[in-house]
């Protein structure tokens, strides 16, 4: 019995030997075929020993578009997994595997378990950025229940008759969308197996506080202007009030301490008010020295400088104070509290006569001679301002071809109100009144008396308001 058992054993041995020389043989076989990898080959930690660079491109390839997953580590260590074959991601390589063969190739393809025939690749990774992003969407991270929001600290929205007041913030667990898909980007391009999104800092923070100077400030200016009012003081006894609530709907935030104010709404409120007051230009009703009311137009009266006012309101809302205060103005008007005030210089050309009154009492008079209408010289109707006035004045016609003028009159008294028309002594005439303006009278000019002239001349200023009517 002990040499039937003797001579089995040693027929096991020998069978066994046989396989592992035959299994020697075929290592030796792949090892020495320059077209395949060496065994125990693991690329990117696929085995791809024993296959050609086409094979293992085939194999790699297909791992990822099959296999690869990406871990996201979130708080409270949840971990949700992006798939790959779920958002189409797929990793392409080139060069890169002839490169690791011909290295084999170089260096003796080494084999067996001393061998190390790990090798790292970088390919070329694709994914569906449209469903990168609805799976990005579908996290729990990100819509899933409890999340709450994280907020900074914020002011109140503007209820009527409640003042500003700060809302505190909110620490949550809300995740930043932006910073989550690019550490997620960046981790797909890499073929990263895991990210955490809690260290690498996705979740939102909270970055102003109740305790912030600068929100705190914020709320002062804001309450500062709902409580303003400023009122405007336009003459004819005549205001308007700018309140706080439209102010404050002017107001679009606050940057470094300065309110934002739109600019737009600023300057449709001055021309607003200009449109409403402003005199200049248009028709206003007088009563002239013979009772009749007329409606005469003109450029006398106030015009508001529109872009200086809209300057000067601008600084008022950011001063946060409340104030009267009359516009700026381009041109104004000697009595404030009506169109022109009791001092003026009234010119009726239909009874040729002149007035000047002061305080509203007839002071001067003289008869006039006014523009010749029959050669279409008629002095215009309107309410003008005289513009200065001179002595010993030469006045002159359009200069004609020969460079002489039309006409050339010395006269010592010289006010003009409207271009160049004005009032001015005429020693050239010996009557004044009546008809003589309808076929000799004068260039347009109202001509005077010489004597009534330098009455008038000494009565008059710079700004006083002339009317001439028919």
């Amino acid at each position: 019995m002990s040499r039937k058992r003797s001579h089995a054993g040693t027929m096991s041995k020998s069978i066994l030997l046989a396989v592992l020389f035959m299994l020697a043989g075929t290592t030796i076989a792949l090892a020495d075929d320059a077209s395949k990898f060496v065994p125990g080959t693991k690329i990117n930690g696929v085995l791809v020993g024993g296959m050609t660079v086409e094979e293992a491109k085939i194999q790699i390839e297909g791992f990822y578009s099959r296999e690869y997953q990406l871990s996201i580590k979130e708080k409270g260590d949840a971990e949700e997994v992006i798939n790959g074959p779920e958002i189409g991601y797929q990793v392409v390589f080139s060069e890169g595997l002839n490169t690791v063969l011909d290295e084999q190739n170089a260096s003796g393809r080494v084999a067996g378990p001393a061998a190390d025939n790990n090798y790292s690749q970088k390919g070329v990774v694709s994914y569906d950025e449209g469903k990168l992003k609805e799976r990005l969407n579908s996290l729990s991270c990100m819509s899933g229940e409890g999340i709450t929001a994280t907020t900074n600290a914020r002011i109140t929205d503007w209820q009527q008759g409640i003042p500003f007041t700060i809302l505190p913030e909110v620490q949550g667990n809300s995740v930043n969308l932006e910073k989550l898909e690019a550490l997620v980007k960046a981790a797909l391009n890499e073929v990263s197996p895991q990210i955490n999104i809690e260290e690498s800092g996705c979740y939102d923070t909270i970055t102003v506080t109740s305790e912030d100077a600068g929100l705190i400030a914020k709320r002062d200016s804001f309450n500062g202007i709902r409580a303003m009012e400023i009122t405007y003081v336009l003459g004819d006894g005549q205001s308007e009030v700018l309140k706080g609530e439209e102010i404050y709907s002017w107001v679009s935030g606050m940057t470094e301490g300065v309110i934002n104010v739109k600019g737009d709404k600023v300057t449709a409120y001055v021309k607003g008010l200009a449109d409403k007051y402003d005199i200049q230009g248009k028709e206003r009703a007088f009563r002239v020295t013979n009772g009749k009311p007329s409606l005469l137009p003109g450029s006398y009266g106030r015009k508001m400088d529109q872009a200086e006012e809209t300057a000067a309101l601008n600084a008022i809302i950011q001063s946060g104070k409340s104030q009267k205060r009359e516009p700026k103005y381009i041109q104004t008007v000697a009595d404030k509290t009506s169109a022109w005030g009791g001092t003026y210089v009234e010119a009726d050309m239909a009874a040729q006569h002149v007035y000047m009154y002061k305080a509203g009492a007839l002071v001067w008079d003289s008869p006039c001679v006014t523009g010749n209408v029959s050669k279409n010289y008629t002095t215009p109707e309107g309410i003008f301002t005289l513009y200065n006035k001179e002595t010993d004045r030469i006045l002159r016609g359009a200069k004609k071809a020969d460079g002489t003028y039309e006409y050339e009159s010395h006269v010592d008294y010289w006010m003009p109100f409207n271009g160049g028309i004005g009032f001015h002594d005429a020693n050239w005439r010996s009557r004044f009144g009546g008809a003589i303006y309808q076929t000799t009278g004068s260039h347009g000019c109202v001509n005077l008396p010489p004597e009534k002239a330098k009455v008038l001349y000494g009565l008059v200023y710079s700004g006083i308001p002339v009317i001439c009517h028919y």
